[in-house]
């Protein structure tokens, strides 16, 4: 099965060395992956390609017009989740990277300038979705980011694919440390339980590691305010 992932932008060229790299590459080389990016201009009907105008009700920054999102999705026949990358969307979580690795297509719509015409999202993409609460210059980093999470769990994007199911968020929590040679560095050595052998033991010492790493970073979050995926924004 292939998934097919489109994203449509105005900077084309800006995926074109990270799908050619490492995982991405590998899930596309092994079919499991299938990209298609699409200049959001070539939907435009003048002859500047114009994107975006000025906001209705006034204020500062362009708003990126919604007829060439909509005809873009339209020639693509999508199907799947249609994602609008913006900071106003729930958490992109790794559960949403199972399902979207689970699908046969997704759809990535990269805003840029100040806003995207709100009928993009309520009328045309399926979900909006943040990967974390900041605001980038444009979706295309986090457009990468999603599809750089959801194509390591297809077949032969990774060479061992159980290296995936020990990282951290994989069960919901964070994954132990891990260390390799040399044994001691600069006077810090490897904690002794990794080094004895006694798998029973590493495996009991990993589960407590991440335990405790998960609730360290919970109570850090509660601290700071930081939200979860499941949680609304802060007011």
């Amino acid at each position: 099965m292939t998934l097919r992932i489109a994203i449509v932008t105005i900077f084309p060229e800006f995926f074109t060395a990270p799908l050619g790299l490492s995982i991405p590459a590998r899930a596309a080389a092994a079919g499991s992956a299938a990209y298609r990016v699409i200049d959001l201009r070539d939907f435009t009907h003048d002859k500047h390609r114009t994107v975006d105008d000025y906001p209705f009700g006034g204020g500062p920054g362009m708003v990126m017009k919604p007829e060439p999102f909509f005809e873009a999705v339209e020639s693509l026949d999508a199907t799947g989740p249609i994602v609008l990358v913006s900071a106003r969307g729930r958490r992109f979580t790794h559960a949403d990277a199972v399902r979207y690795a689970a699908g046969t297509g997704l759809t990535l719509l990269c805003g840029h300038y100040k806003d995207v015409d709100q009928r993009v999202a309520d009328h045309l993409a399926t979900e909006e979705i943040s990967i974390g609460d900041y605001v980038l210059s444009g979706g295309e980093p986090a457009a990468l980011v999603i599809v750089d999470a959801t194509v390591r769990l297809l077949e032969g994007a990774m060479s061992d694919l159980d290296s995936a199911r020990t990282d951290s968020h994989w069960s919901g929590g964070l994954s132990a440390p891990s260390y390799t040679r040399p044994a001691v560095y600069r006077g810090f050595a490897v904690p002794q339980v990794l080094m004895s052998g006694d798998h029973k033991r590493i495996d009991a010492w990993r589960i407590a590691e991440g335990d405790r790493l998960t609730r360290e970073r919970l109570a850090s979050d509660a601290a700071t305010g930081t939200r979860h995926a499941d949680e609304p924004p802060h007011p």
